[in-house]
């Protein structure tokens, strides 16, 4: 009878017929009486959403002392309530010490002894042979109290997080994943909320030990911890170790038939985004969301993209879509107000965002675009306080620390942007736009050869993970501008040839190119430069004036104002000349006419009026 009920039960279970096997369970159990059966019923409660019943059925048998399993059922269903506290005094507020070190000896010793088992080490008698069975049993249990152990320090690391002690989450998710490296949920969590920064994820990935991963033969746990290991690596940051991870994306694709796994295309994506390859990221993206239009973990990264590129339409038919389906996803309101941040429409798109945050208060991407539409309106101390926010919520990321450098650069508070850009720095060393920030700092405080170098730096490294060129273009004409002031004039004309050669016609790049030139004594190529200047934009005053700084220099070296001046003196002796003879025709003429004052009146006006016409004429050409 008991096999036919468990087998009912089972049933129903793989039905989702929850009702049923309740129905059968509670049968099941009063014939039994087994803690187990009575932990197989809890669990259907709480899989029905039924947390309080669950608890209390929990309690009611005395279960929550009964096992590691029972204890992180009871405090889940504590955590499903909201009440953290209750689920950290069932779970305890301390990793158990000795499990970090030793956690998984069991694990270890039941796979020598499992494979001493197949290679027929142990054959001396029935006896040896039972007891070796009862040690496996027992090594077993051990391994999976572990595993259960790990999974309540991921519990406590939820708990903490919802308390706003992220130090001691990131603490309890790190130790659940040094127990069980198998725990994937807590380094989920870690990954996720950026609680790491890209060093100490390589680190933290490093002192994993993958080969406590057990299977059935030596060759196969083997495999597994490295097929584990790489797939972690696909989780890490994407700006540090990109040919790491390529190396792991490509194995996993070629030898695991996963190339066109979702979350390997994901990574795949990410890592273009960082490049600024915007296209090709957002073809990733386009392809999962065709056959997997819900996949929400995409959309934050989708949107992004198409952001960037200023798709607008396609985001308008995205977040209509989302809000009439997904109503009560974050990331719905997170498209709404990405697309009215992309038509400019700045406080809507504030609103979205703040409602994407409150729905989702660790919504890394909502409370970005919470700031970055105050910064947007030059409403600097509330986008500093915004940041500020994402700063603490996500602390192994550098962006809001560099969103933060960035506001006060802005501000023209040169020592604050130095002192939160070198924060980003220590967190991640290698992107290139906190580089160009931290390089416009220094050219500001007249540290030019730091400017110069790190200007360089962020090149480079945009070259060593293959990003978009022309997306650093910026950086490259303030390395321009920095061997400017440095008078290395030769070095910055290269640089702003450079930014012109790649397509960036821009009159500020014009005219400094005229600066140079003039600099060099080029006055006709100056000439040239800061008319293509005037050409894209007519009425700046600084193209303007170096024009005519221009002109002026290539008259004189070409000799034109000696010529000029020299024109100017006979023009002025002819008209002296002229003025004498006017002068002599009108006395002879006065003389005459003194007699008849009509007659006269009219010759002089006749003969002054042809005098002037010839003046005129003169003085015309």
């Amino acid at each position: 009878m008991q096999k036919f009920l468990k087998d009912w039960r089972q049933d129903a279970m793989n039905k989702h017929q929850y009702d049923s096997a309740i129905f059968i369970g509670d049968k099941l159990l009063a014939l039994t009486n087994d803690p187990n059966d009575a932990f197989w019923l809890a669990q259907v409660h709480f899989s029905t959403g039924n947390y309080s019943r669950a608890l209390t059925f929990l309690e009611k048998h005395r279960l929550i002392d009964h096992s590691p399993a029972c204890r992180y059922l009871a405090a889940h269903c504590c955590i499903k309530q909201s009440k953290f506290e209750d689920a950290l005094a069932t779970l305890g507020d301390k990793t158990p010490a000795h499990l970090l070190g030793n956690s998984n000896k069991s694990r270890r010793k039941l796979q020598h002894t499992s494979g001493n088992s197949r290679n027929g080490v142990h054959r001396k008698g029935s006896s040896r042979t039972e007891r070796k069975d009862k040690s496996e049993e027992v090594e077993r249990e051990n391994t999976s109290e572990v595993k259960y152990e790990a999974a309540m320090c991921y519990l406590r690391g939820i708990c903490f997080a919802k308390q706003n002690s992220y130090d001691r989450a990131k603490e309890c998710y790190m130790d659940a994943v040094r127990i069980d490296v198998q725990c994937f949920e807590a380094f989920d969590q870690l990954m996720k909320n950026c609680l790491l920064s890209p060093d100490e994820e390589w680190a933290f990935l490093e002192s994993l030990d993958f080969d406590n991963i057990t299977t059935d033969s030596t060759d196969g746990s083997q495999e597994a911890a490295q097929f584990t290991k790489m797939l972690y690596i696909t989780r890490l940051s994407k700006y540090k170790n990109p040919a790491e991870f390529s190396n792991a994306v490509e194995s996993l694709s070629q030898h695991y038939n996963l190339d066109s796994n979702p979350d390997l295309l994901l990574s795949k994506a990410e890592l273009l985004f960082t490049q600024c390859r915007f296209k090709q990221a957002l073809a990733i993206t386009s392809s999962v969301l065709e056959t997997d239009q819900y996949n929400f973990s995409f959309l934050p990264l989708h949107l992004a993209c198409l952001h960037e590129l200023q798709q607008t339409n396609t985001l308008f038919l995205l977040s209509h879509r989302l809000a009439d389906l997904h109503p009560e996803e974050p990331a719905t309101w997170l498209a709404v107000g990405v697309y009215y941040l992309s038509i400019s429409q700045i406080a809507e798109a504030r609103r979205y965002f703040s409602k994407a945050s409150m729905m989702n208060p660790h919504f890394g991407p909502a409370w970005i675009g919470f700031a970055h539409t105050f910064a947007l309106e030059g409403e600097h101390d509330q986008a500093i306080s915004a940041y500020g926010t994402a700063a603490r919520l996500f602390q192994g990321t550098h962006l809001p620390q560099l969103f933060l450098g960035m506001q006060h650069l802005q501000l023209h508070n040169m020592n604050l942007a130095h002192e939160y850009l070198t924060t980003a720095h220590t967190l991640c060393r290698t992107d290139p736009l906190l580089l160009n920030e931290l390089g416009v700092v220094f050219y500001h405080l007249d540290h030019l050869g730091e400017a110069v170098h790190t200007f360089l730096h962020a090149l480079t490294i945009a070259k060593e993970i293959d990003s978009e060129p022309k997306a650093w273009l910026a950086t490259r004409a303030n390395l321009g501008h920095a061997y400017r002031r440095q008078h290395q004039w030769s070095l910055a004309l290269t640089e702003f040839e450079e930014v012109l050669r790649q397509g960036q016609r821009d009159a500020h790049i014009f005219c400094a190119k005229g600066i140079v030139l003039l600099e060099m004594g080029r006055g006709w190529d100056a000439i040239v430069a800061l008319h293509e200047a005037l050409s894209i934009s007519p009425q700046d005053p600084v193209a303007t004036d170096l024009l005519a700084r221009a002109l002026d220099e290539n008259a004189a070296e070409q000799g034109w104002n000696e010529d000029t001046e020299r024109t100017d003196e006979a023009l002025e002796e002819a008209f002296e000349i002229k003025r004498e003879e006017m002068d002599r025709r009108r006395e002879r003429a006065q003389r005459r006419g003194r007699g008849g004052v009509g007659k006269a009146k009219g010759a002089r006006m006749s003969e002054g009026g042809e005098d002037s016409m010839m003046i005129l004429s003169d003085g015309e050409e």
